[in-house]
Order: structure tokens, then sequence, then C-alpha cells
């Protein structure tokens, strides 16, 4: 489970201010120049990341300064990797919650020393240097601590959020062909009210072809942009198949048929929701006499995942079956790897009463908190509920699942959960994360009866499914 990001924006700022220059840039004789790093720059630079700590003065730095001497490259890409390195260094030891146990402040304090080291002797690779901040989160020893490089944090952003500007295309490269083809286009998106569908290629975006050029990722970045503005594709309707899926009349043998399409499609805000519902029906004995039956109607909501909108979402879609008839609850967490705390905490005060305990977390300093509903929480059902999980049910899915069983709300069924017991907070690297982004441990966390699930998961009340161990997948859904 993740915590907001917390931005890192003076960062640079701060180092000009409070590191000490001496020497001057190399000049081709393979010697870099010296910094002084003070053991008050660290706590200012921490301020500074989480917010916390004011700057310290100029007199109080000098006063207790320590020098680290290395020779800082001279290329600037590289002393900007130089530069992240310390500026996660110093996240890791005032923000992980186990950097105050046995000897870790002396061993993480020789990784700094070593680790920028290595990053001269990297030379002017500024891959590699970058690569020695996850080498030295690697020595943390908790694989939840981890530097995420820009492009993935931008990727994280967008599915956190639960939305981005663009035409609303679920889109992928058919390995075969090269062809890029659209597996769904989103609910009320631009491209779903142009009549796109499933199975479409799109074989140019605004004239550029994309056949064994595009992947998905590439192709998503010329299709993404700022609300208003537009973009024209080219698309090729072959069959109402999506490729590669039998039954397509070139596979019998038959030539295809194919219909071009021009379309321009203007960008919009695009909503993705994690969450999908329906009504189930069946018929149950009314429990009078002469065996008549009458119809029961149960609600199934499937969340995949806690981002920003699965609050609001998880409301309307409790409010709507409802609003249906449903008088029970399944409650779909199958495959749901986590998310934001937050969004866990506003869901499971739909489904419990106010005051109920959600978790309970230890932080660094050992202290402990126990975390509850508020007395105005807005329960919106408490109505029969049972929640399916399974291996692959982690983190903020496994606190809304051991809350919900804790407190007796429900009965889990499927499987033993992932056992994710740990708490994430996000630091961005740069102006708004355009130098990546730093994801530390910063706490950890017991269900409201105090079991500690981390490494070994929640055991549901009923186990049903089979085992995954023999079975036979072709893919992955």
């Amino acid at each position: 489970s993740t915590i907001r990001s917390r931005p890192v924006q003076a960062m640079k700022k701060t180092l000009k201010k409070n590191v000490v220059v001496a020497g001057g840039e190399s000049r081709g004789g393979g010697q870099g120049f010296l910094e002084t790093v003070g053991k008050k720059l660290v706590p200012a630079l921490a301020g500074v990341c989480v917010g916390l700590a004011s700057m310290h003065d100029a007199a109080s730095l000098a006063a207790t300064q320590t020098v680290l001497r290395f020779p800082a490259s001279s290329n600037p890409e590289v002393f900007e990797a130089q530069k992240a390195l310390v500026q996660s260094w110093t996240i890791v030891r005032d923000s992980f919650v186990d950097s105050s146990k046995n000897d870790f402040p002396r061993k993480w304090e020789n990784e700094l020393t070593e680790a920028l080291a290595r990053t001269v002797s990297d030379g002017d690779n500024v891959e590699a240097a970058y690569g020695e901040i996850e080498s030295m989160l690697e020595t943390v020893g908790d694989p939840y601590t981890r530097f995420v490089n820009p492009k993935e944090f931008k990727d994280f952003r967008v599915k956190n959020d639960g939305e981005l500007q663009g035409v609303g295309l679920l889109i992928a490269s058919e390995p075969g062909s090269g062809r890029l083809v659209v597996l769904s286009p989103i609910d009320g998106s631009p491209a779903a009210k142009a009549g796109i569908l499933p199975g479409d290629e799109i074989a140019f975006i605004n004239g550029r072809p994309t056949r064994g050029v595009m992947d998905g990722d590439k192709a998503s970045g010329y299709l993404r942009g700022r609300h208003g503005t537009s973009v024209t594709v080219k698309l090729a309707r072959r069959s109402p198949q999506i490729p590669g899926v039998p039954g397509r009349p070139e596979y019998r043998g038959m030539a295809p048929s194919v219909k071009w399409r021009q379309v321009k499609l203007v960008r919009d805000d695009i909503i993705l929701s994690p969450v999908y519902s329906e009504i189930i029906t069946d018929k149950v004995p009314d429990g009078k006499d002469g065996g008549q039956t009458k119809e029961r109607k149960t609600g199934y909501i499937k969340l995949t995942s806690f981002n920003q909108q699965a609050g609001s979402e998880m409301e309307k879609a409790i409010k709507d079956l409802k609003s249906e008839g449903a008088d029970r609850f399944i409650l779909d967490l199958r495959n749901n790897p986590g998310g934001l705390v937050n969004a866990g905490l506003d869901i499971a005060g739909m489904w419990l009463k106010p005051q109920s305990v959600v978790l309970h977390t230890v932080t660094q300093d050992g202290s402990g908190q126990t975390i509850r509903l508020g007395e105005n929480a807005n329960q919106l059902a408490d109505d029969p509920l049972v929640v399916l999980v399974n291996e692959n049910s982690a983190s903020a899915s496994e606190i809304l699942a051991g809350a919900l069983q804790d407190n007796r709300r429900a009965q889990l069924l499927g499987s033993q959960t992932f056992g994710k017991g740990k708490i994430q907070s996000v630091f961005e690297l740069g102006q708004g994360g355009s130098g990546g982004a730093l994801f530390v441990t910063v706490a950890k966390y017991q269900t409201p009866s105090h079991r500690n699930i981390d490494s070994v998961g929640i055991a549901p009340d009923k186990m049903c499914g089979y085992d995954v161990q023999s079975a036979s997948f072709a893919g992955t859904d």
C-alpha cells in the first residue's frame, strides 16, 4: 500500500545553498572537484523532502559539519544522478521504518560513500550512475523500498490518479504481425463515441505508420494529450473478432475483407474506473407452501485497484446496486495488488460501522497507532457480505479484507492472500517527479485483531477454488 506522493522540489536550491564546493571542474585530467556534505545538511535535505524540518542556518551548519569528500562528475547528467543519490540516501535514512535498528545507521553511511565513488568509476555512463541508486537501495533488504525511473513513475501516477487526458483506448501490439490493435475502448470516451471497436487495427496516427514501428507505449504517447486537442487515426477493420482469436476469415483460408476508416478524435479527460458491478439474479424458495419461488438479487462488485477514483466509484456502485434491489453483496478483491491506503480506508468506511478499527501501524520510532473510522463515517451497506480473495490479493486489499474479517462484517472466500504487511510513502524526485520517485517503507501494519500478515497473508474463512500450482495457464488475464 502507498501513501500519496510527497514532492521534493526544493532539492536543487538546497544543494546549491548548503553544499560547500572546493576546487573546480575537471579540465580533462580525470580529477573531479570535492564536495563537503555536513551532518546538518542531511536533516536539512530531509526537511525539504518530507516537509517536516526547517532549514538550518549557515552558522550551525559550519559548526557541526563532517566532511565527506568524493570526486564529483564534470558531466552535468551524472552530477544530477549524484545529487539524486544523496537525496535518496537522505530520505531512506530519515523515513525507512527500520532505519534506527541495530547497526543500520553505520552501514547506511558507508553505503553512501561507496555508491558515490562508483558513480565516478562508471565514467560518463548516466544510466549506470542512476543504477547506483538501485544498487544502494538493495542493501536495505526491503524489496518494497525502491527507485522508480521517470517513465515508470509517470505510468504509476496515471494508474493511481485514475485519470488521464487522451482518447480512451486500450491497445496492444500483436506479436506476430506487429499490428497495433484495439483491445477495448473505454466507455464514454471519444474513441467509444466514434464507434471504434475491439479488434480494429490502428494503422496510422497523425499520418505516422504504426505497424512494426510502434508498440503500445509509444502509440499511447501520441494518443494522449491535452484536453481539447485532436489526433487523427486511420483504422483497418478486418473482422469483428479481436486479432489472434480463432475464427477470423483469413484463418480459414478466406481472403480478409478490409474496411478502412479515418477518424479525428478530440482528446478528453478519461476516468479509469477500477470498479465493475452488476446484479446477479437467481430464484429461491419463497418459504410458503406450494413450492413457489421468489427472485433474489445479489450485488457483485469487482475492485481491481485502490486508486484515487476507487472510493467514489465504489460508493456509486453500492448505491446503484441497492437501488436495483440488491440485498446482499459479493466484493471481489481477487488479483487486486492494492494501491492507496486512503482509498482502502474510505472503502472500509462504506461497509463497517463508525469507529470500527481498521488497522494498527508501527512506525520508524517503534510507536504504534490504531487507525479507526470516525464517528461520522458513512456506512452505505450493512447487508450480508462475502469477500473473494486469492494469492494475488495484496497490500490495501489485505487491509480491507482483514478489517472486514476481524470486525466480523464479512466472510472471506478463496485462497491465502499475498502477505504484504508494509506501507510505502512515495517521494517525488525533481520537479513534479521529473527525476523519478523513491518508494520507501515507512510503516508496518497489523489487522484489527493484531495479526501480523507480512509474508504470511490472510487465511480465508472458507478455502475454495482449485490447486493453482497444478493448473496450466496459456496466458495471463
